[in-house]
């Protein structure tokens, strides 16, 4: 073996390849056909999208493993731990089960260049394979068409919400991004697309293909009354179901979509409302408008577009509030800073900007200067580290305010380390 140690292997795959993204499948593909991986004996449900992948994937798991499905979940990218990435019924799999996995990839592999991410979803595959599941969720990547997690045909695909978000790789518009996206469906598979408002481009990909395409408003339809909510396809409908999170609405059309793709599969993986209902009050996701007593209300979400900034405001408008908001901040060099920071104006009363410690991390001077070119010049301060930054807000916050974390997975991460809430 070539390291024994997971931080080992994954420093030395953070620099085995000439560049961190280089989409396309050849690669990947080369070395998972010398593997056996590209037709598992268990089935796919990929999961795309800009917005509502990760929570999508966590509901999927959640409902299939209280149905009593052997389930493998693969998502990206973690907040705390790499083993986030890969689960076998719900627990993270061990330093011990990557580093076996890489191995053999590392074998397979020869001469072939591999990128971190490409290292990850092929170990998830080849663990899966070993474990011997029933059902696999996979998170594609960035991308879809030419993410890693592409080389594996999808039983079902689900599509969530479509939005402006790494422009430079996935084109400049809804369109070009739903393209890409769409690049999961396949013509012998269904798809369901989850997004309330599909780009065109999402209908016009599954009519070439053949795709049978499921879309909200046309062929299911969610509905939230009080505390609970309603899923209707046909004649079939589910009433009373919990909500999988209060403080943000936007889950139940994830939600919604989450039931419509399981009905498509439902001939081979039949769940009845008892696991639907138990899933979903047992859906939780760290980091997605996670509410936390502290001297102040604390609330961390990973928004780092400009779609996932906008509703969390809009969840953040909806809560209470009586005294200030303290807005802690920390994002990657190639995202729309402008963008973000202009929805997030709209309820800060303080920022206070981190630089992540990260090769991709933007830098918490640059970032203030972006404030103040859009005016937004008051208040500000900046800082090395979420810790650094945090340790000063609690000094002067006040009971009444709220301290909201976001921007990236770094910055919750190490929110969540500092402020020791991690499972």
């Amino acid at each position: 073996m070539r390291f024994n140690t997971l931080q080992e292997w994954l420093t030395w795959q953070e620099g085995l390849h000439f560049t961190s993204i280089d989409l396309g499948l050849d690669r990947c593909m080369a070395v998972a056909e010398r593997m056996g991986l590209l037709q598992p004996d268990y089935a796919v449900i990929s999961v795309a999208g800009t917005n509502g992948k990760g929570s999508s994937v966590n509901m999927l798991r959640s409902i299939l493993m209280n149905a009593g499905y052997n389930t493998g979940s693969y998502t990206s990218p973690h907040l705390i731990r790499y083993n986030e990435r890969i689960c076998l019924n719900g627990v993270e799999v061990t330093d011990e089960m990557l580093c076996v996995s890489f191995d053999r990839i590392d074998r397979a592999r020869g001469d072939i260049s591999l990128t971190y991410f490409e290292f990850g979803t092929l170990a998830a595959l080849d663990i899966f394979k070993h474990a011997g599941i029933g059902i696999a969720v996979l998170e594609v990547g960035l991308g879809g068409r030419l993410d890693a997690v592409n080389c594996v045909d999808a039983d079902v695909a689900l599509i969530t919400a479509i939005d402006l978000d790494h422009q430079n790789w996935l084109g400049p518009d809804r369109e070009s991004i739903g393209r890409e996206k769409a690049g999961i469906m396949r013509s012998h598979a269904p798809a369901v697309c989850s997004d309330p408002n599909p780009p065109a481009a999402i209908f016009d990909h599954a009519s070439q293909l053949g795709t049978k395409l499921y879309i909200p408003g046309r062929d299911y339809r969610h509905k939230v009354t009080g505390d609970t909510w309603q899923w209707q396809w046909g004649s079939t409908s589910y009433t009373g179901l919990p909500q999988p999170s209060l403080y943000n609405p936007e889950q139940m059309a994830n939600a919604a979509g989450v039931l419509t793709a399981l009905t498509v599969l439902s001939d081979r993986f039949p769940v009845d409302i008892q696991a639907i209902r138990k899933g979903l009050q047992e859906f939780n996701l760290a980091g997605r408008f996670q509410i936390v007593p502290d001297k102040a209300q604390l609330i961390l979400d990973v928004a780092h577009n400009c779609q996932s900034a906008a509703l969390l405001v809009r969840n953040l408008k909806a809560l209470p509030l009586q005294g200030k908001t303290h807005v802690l901040i920390g994002m990657l060099k190639d995202k729309d800073h402008r963008a973000i920071f202009r929805e997030m104006s709209e309820i800060a009363d303080f920022w206070h900007i981190i630089t992540l410690d990260n090769p991709r991390g933007a830098d918490s001077h640059m970032l203030s200067e972006v404030l103040a070119g859009m005016g937004l010049n008051r208040n500000i301060s900046c800082y090395n580290s979420a810790a650094d930054a945090l340790n000063n807000i609690r000094e002067i916050v006040e009971p009444q305010d709220r301290i909201v974390i976001t921007g990236s997975f770094l910055t919750v991460g190490a929110a969540i380390i500092h402020l020791k809430l991690q499972h």
